[in-house]
């Protein structure tokens, strides 16, 4: 069964910008979960523009399903992971001023590099995860740098969907069998949605999770947050 992890970024957009803390990031963690979400994630940047690092400090003792964090492993980052040990930390190549997640990781240039930090999270018992385009190579690279799972960046197939998205699927597809092949958990996000997420499960039923923030915060505007995670969890559940 594929799990839903709430991205709580926009959130704390929200609250930053008019200072204070309302809304309250901390308690709507709490409330996803409440509502049945099976995993928070959180993506803190180096500007701190909308989850800060003290955001995370005071999260993860509270979670009570999986804790996620992305980001670029930065040594400050990777301090804060070793400092809070999550469930699990995704690798994502932000540049400083990236506005959200734009690239997937060269997993065979950077491969020194990755396996370095795979094997430091590892040694504290956190799954790792590394963010990737759809690219079988990139998988299979993955998997050489020590990678638990990768997380698919699904951009494209989003973008694709609305003309054809068996089109838009296709790459994905062919990445995901890769990723099965090579021993490693599946995960996928960036731009999911109530309009294409039902097809991407059916189509790739081995998703261990998907990542949605963006379009399920947007829709909780309209729906309410308790009526919107229970219909994203209904369209990952759709047969």
């Amino acid at each position: 069964m594929t799990r839903l992890s709430v991205n709580i970024n926009k959130i704390a957009t929200l609250r930053n910008a008019r200072g204070g803390n309302v809304p309250d990031v901390t308690k709507a963690a709490l409330d996803c979960e409440r509502f049945g979400a099976e995993g928070i994630t959180v993506h803190p940047r180096p500007d701190e523009r909308h989850i800060r690092y003290a955001d995370v400090r005071a999260i993860r003792p509270l979670v009570t399903t999986e804790f996620n964090i992305e980001g670029n492993p930065i040594p400050r980052f990777i301090d804060l992971v070793d400092e809070v040990v999550p469930d699990q930390v995704t690798l994502v190549p932000d540049a400083y001023d990236a506005i959200t997640s734009n690239v997937g990781w060269d997993t065979l240039k950077n491969k020194g590099f990755l396996t370095e930090v795979c094997q430091e999270f590892k040694a504290r018992g956190i799954r790792t995860s590394i963010f990737i385009d759809p690219d079988p190579f990139m998988a299979e690279g993955a998997a050489a740098c020590g990678a638990d799972r990768v997380e698919l960046y699904t951009f494209d197939y989003a973008a694709e969907y609305p003309m054809d998205p068996e089109i838009a699927i296709a790459r994905y597809l062919e990445t995901a069998k890769a990723v099965r092949s090579c021993g490693l958990g599946l995960n996928a996000g960036h731009d999911l949605s109530l309009v294409n997420l039902a097809y991407f499960i059916r189509t790739i039923p081995w998703t261990d999770e998907v990542s949605i923030g963006h379009a399920l915060i947007c829709d909780a505007l309209y729906m309410g947050l308790e009526s919107t995670i229970a219909a994203y969890l209904a369209e990952i559940r759709k047969k």
